[in-house]
């Protein structure tokens, strides 16, 4: 017999930044979610010879031997990648799949979680502690920013999602988002945020987003959602060319906008878009109308996801 971990893990919509620029007391702080699909799963075990094989094998590799060399472990372990959230897209597939080996080493070992601790060793939550949060608890979670210490964003607020809520999920295969050294750049060309821009989208997340989240009140939530990003997405314009990264998915957008979707936007640097919808149905008709304008539907991957409650799902198997 030798066991294996395996390990489930989603990705996430980085729904907005709340105070991104240099200034005065914390950076960043963010707000996202998790969604059922698509999915990081993987499966770890010892080995006698090392060996990474599926999607994104390097960068899998890499962050297996740091998690050795952190846990005093010998590079025996055969991991193996059966999926992967698309990379570059916005929607956290390094951290997922960071966590997702962090964790399963941990269990295999029988050592103790530690999330923060793994993730600030790999180099995640450098900006956002929603992925992590969000790995941890599933949901949706309000991070508060990155303050002086070296640890990843404190999370400020869980709260679950309707799971009546649907989300339409928009991937553009051609595009690539920011990451590493262009992302860290493209910050450093920003112009300075005003605080009152700043206040603006905490406004819309503190006192309409959240409360209507509570309240299952998705029209309310949509239109907080939708100005942050409409705000965001101006002030990101000039770093990722428009208001969106993707031109095929800002022309869907608009067009499931017009046809009454809640919440629009995109996820992170894009190119991934999304728009809520209240119910199955709903987005069903959302999607028909999309698919029927086959200019704005052309080379997109479009699903219908829905929102995860719970975390990431750490199993023994045999």
């Amino acid at each position: 017999m030798n066991p294996a971990i395996r390990v489930i893990s989603t990705a996430r919509l980085h729904l907005g930044f709340l105070g991104p620029n240099d200034g005065p007391g914390r950076r960043f702080g963010s707000i996202g979610l998790s969604l059922d699909a698509p999915e990081t799963r993987l499966s770890l075990r010892r080995a006698e010879r090392a060996a990474v094989i599926g999607p994104e094998p390097e960068r899998a590799e890499r962050y297996l031997r740091m998690l050795e060399r952190r846990l005093g472990l010998a590079s025996s372990h055969a991991l193996s990648i059966e999926a992967a959230i698309p990379a570059h897209a916005g929607l956290g597939s390094g951290t997922q799949l960071a966590l997702s080996i962090a964790a399963g080493l941990r269990a295999l070992h029988g050592f103790a979680p530690d999330l923060a601790g793994d993730a600030a060793a790999l180099g995640r939550g450098n900006r956002s502690g929603i992925g992590i949060g969000l790995f941890a608890q599933g949901g949706l979670i309000v991070d508060g920013g990155k303050g002086p210490r070296p640890a990843p964003p404190p999370i400020l607020a869980r709260m679950p999602v309707p799971s009546a809520w649907r989300i339409l999920l928009l991937l553009d295969p051609a595009g690539r988002g920011l990451a590493g050294v262009d992302e860290t750049a493209a910050f450093a060309r920003l112009a300075p945020m005003r605080e009152t821009f700043s206040a603006e989208l905490c406004r819309l997340t503190l006192l309409q987003a959240l409360p209507a989240l509570v309240e299952e009140d998705l029209s309310a939530f949509g239109q907080a959602i939708t100005k942050m990003q409409e705000m965001l997405g101006d002030y990101f314009a000039t770093v990722q060319g428009g208001r969106f990264a993707s031109a095929r998915v800002a022309a869907a957008l608009a067009v499931l906008a017009k046809a009454g979707a809640h919440g629009v936007g995109q996820s992170s640097w894009g190119p991934s878009g999304f728009a809520f919808a209240p119910d199955q149905a709903e987005a069903e008709r959302l999607l028909k109308v999309l698919l029927q304008d086959r200019r704005a539907a052309q080379g997109l991957d479009i699903r219908i996801a829905r929102a995860l409650n719970h975390g990431a799902r750490i199993a023994r198997e045999a």
